[in-house]
């Protein structure tokens, strides 16, 4: 599955991932990298906890990009 992330940097340079399709699921890092790698570990252990108190697992987001030219 396809979870689309959002990430940004913090004023003092930590930069915060989260999942919007998984209420709750965000993690951090010193870079962007470092960032990356731990929600998806948080993603990872987020689907597994629904799985263990079963729970419904949230459906990605689809979402497609449309160029507008002004």
């Amino acid at each position: 599955m396809k979870y689309r992330i959002i990430i940004e940097q913090e004023e003092d340079g930590v930069f915060i991932a989260e999942c919007p399709s998984l209420p709750g699921c965000v993690s951090q890092g010193r870079a962007r990298s470092e960032a990356l790698e731990n929600i998806k570990d948080a993603i990872k252990g987020y689907l597994e906890s629904l799985k263990k108190h079963n729970e419904p697992i949230p459906p990605p987001i689809q979402e497609e990009y449309l160029e507008i030219n002004p």
